[in-house]
């Protein structure tokens, strides 16, 4: 199973949300190719509803304790309950882009 099919299976598992998507962003990063270490995950979930951003963050962590240890290099969380979502007309921001690495090096010379 890839990672992005256990960060699927498990958010799924945990908190039945009305809508999910994790979209692999590694291909942005300076990684090997087909490599799963950065993600971006956007939620909307009942349980949502009453919490703080930082308490939802929290409980996504804790979820994906394994791959965060593991492979997983960098999470971008974007959390909604349904009504926020539906402010949002079912729009998560953009991914910046990355400027690690070599990058970052590239960036600051020109």
């Amino acid at each position: 199973m890839t990672v992005q099919a256990q960060i699927e299976q498990k958010l799924t598992d945990a908190l039945a949300p009305a809508h999910l998507d994790v979209v692999n962003e590694s291909n942005q990063h300076n990684v090997p190719p087909n490599s799963e270490t950065h993600f971006k995950v956007v939620v909307v979930a009942d349980s949502f509803d009453g919490q703080r951003k930082v308490a939802r963050h929290q409980s996504i962590y804790g979820l994906l304790g394994e791959e965060l240890a593991g492979p997983v290099h960098a999470l971008a969380l974007h959390t909604y309950t349904r009504e926020e979502w539906a402010d949002r007309f079912g729009e998560a921001p953009l991914s910046p882009p990355c400027l690690g690495g070599s990058k970052a090096e590239q960036s600051q010379g020109e």
